[in-house]
């Protein structure tokens, strides 16, 4: 399908089509992509000299001008659909936005990202009509979108979550804590009332009393606070999911007084990256981006059993010593074969104090253990359970400190 068809770009002049992409980089910009006026001016001067008859063709070279992160890709094709293609653009993005009080919900959920990109689309579309409501609907209006905020955000999937949700859950996301109990170590300390008897100490005492016992010296067991070591899928069908994650972690490794001792990051995808040092930035924004310049292998495909091989020969003994915990972020959809999965997966278990999985596809109520990652995953975790919203790490971090807790382990290792 040519690109003449599209209002405003073959059949118009020069002047108007600048003046449509310059429309589509605010959408972008309002969608969450860094998109600034030098870009804007070179999206036009590559439309003009690659031409604009082929549809693809316009779209890598909007592509190449605006997209420079992999985690935006999802956004910009979104915003391009939606900006480019469909006639019925305002009515169905309109209705995507506000369901219960324009249109009727849509038959099929809402694609990845398309909400934000409808969101950024129709900003300030509304502003006259808004402005002639009576003081009753606008009352309304906002106890909506009150209840919605502060009830469904919580529930509401990472994935369908648009621009300004999304910021809303990471500031949810940042306050929440991991609490973590000590271990207990077989080392011992000086204690004034402590339960162990210290034999040693008290005859010494006694020997500078010409061998008087005065007293029962006591010592107590040291306590050592294990380290927190988060692998984390970044492959592409994890999407959005890996990157509400890393603000998680986020926030795991700069919390004042959590109780770790240390908290690692990695990510994989289709090789392992350190990004421990990179997330202990103050600023989340400035780790995370760093961290997306650093990892090569963003949105790519997943070889779990390959990285966990690499991260047991390379980083094992340097960073699970002390019973750290284990922190496995994943969908578990893996193209090794599951025989090698399953061996890397169990060494990792012997050399973790516990390791937890946490996995977006348990949001769905059908999920079943059938993929051979997964089956070839689930009998070397000791806690298995859901990440595709804020509820459900509310929830994770709630149970983090109960030993006793497995998720949903039980379930579907029967089944």
């Amino acid at each position: 399908m040519a690109i003449e068809t599209v209002p405003g770009t073959a059949s118009a002049p020069h002047g108007r089509l600048a003046e449509n992409v310059a429309h589509f980089a605010r959408a972008l910009r309002a969608a969450g992509l860094p998109v600034g006026p030098g870009r804007v001016v070179e999206a036009v001067r590559a439309v003009a000299a690659t031409g604009f008859h082929d549809r693809e063709d316009f779209y890598w070279t909007l592509h190449a001008c605006f997209v420079s992160r992999a985690e935006h890709r999802e956004t910009f094709a979104q915003c391009f659909r939606l900006f480019w293609r469909d006639p019925e653009i305002l009515e169905r993005m309109v209705g995507l936005l506000l369901p219960e009080m324009r249109v009727p919900r849509e038959e099929r959920p809402p694609e990845a990202a398309e909400k934000r990109a409808a969101e950024a689309l129709t900003a300030g579309a509304d502003n006259k009509n808004q402005r002639e409501k009576t003081d009753r609907e606008e009352l309304q209006m906002d106890m909506r979108l009150t209840f919605a905020k502060e009830e469904v955000l919580r529930t509401r999937d990472f994935e369908q979550m648009s621009a300004a949700e999304l910021r809303a859950a990471e500031r949810a996301i940042a306050r929440l804590e991991l609490p973590v109990k000590p271990i207990a170590s077989r080392r011992t300390q000086v204690a004034q009332r402590g339960p162990l008897p210290d034999w040693r100490r008290t005859m010494r005492n006694a020997m500078r009393r010409g061998g008087e016992v005065r007293w029962l010296a006591t010592r107590e067991r040291r306590v050592r606070w294990p380290a927190l070591v988060a692998l984390c899928d970044i492959s592409g069908s994890m999407g959005t999911y890996s990157r509400m994650l890393l603000h998680f972690l986020h926030a795991a490794a700069n919390a004042k007084g959590a109780g770790w001792s240390r908290v690692h990051a990695f990510t994989f995808g289709t090789r392992l990256t350190n990004i421990t040092r990179l997330i202990r930035a103050r600023d989340v924004d400035d780790a995370l981006s760093r961290a997306g310049r650093e990892v090569a292998d963003w949105e790519g495909g997943t070889r779990i059993g390959a990285c966990l091989e690499s991260f047991n020969r390379d980083w094992s003994r340097r960073v699970l010593a002390g019973g750290a915990v284990v922190l496995l972020i994943t969908d578990g959809l893996d193209r090794d074969e599951p025989d090698r999965l399953a061996a890397a997966a169990e060494r990792l278990h012997l050399s973790a104090r516990r390791v937890i999985w946490l996995n977006p596809l348990l949001r769905w109520d059908g999920f079943e253990a059938k993929a051979r990652g997964i089956a070839a995953l689930l009998p070397h975790v000791d806690v298995f359970r859901s990440a595709h919203s804020v509820e459900s790490l509310e929830a994770f971090a709630a149970a983090l400190g109960d030993p006793g807790d497995h998720g949903l382990l039980a379930r579907h290792l029967a089944g």
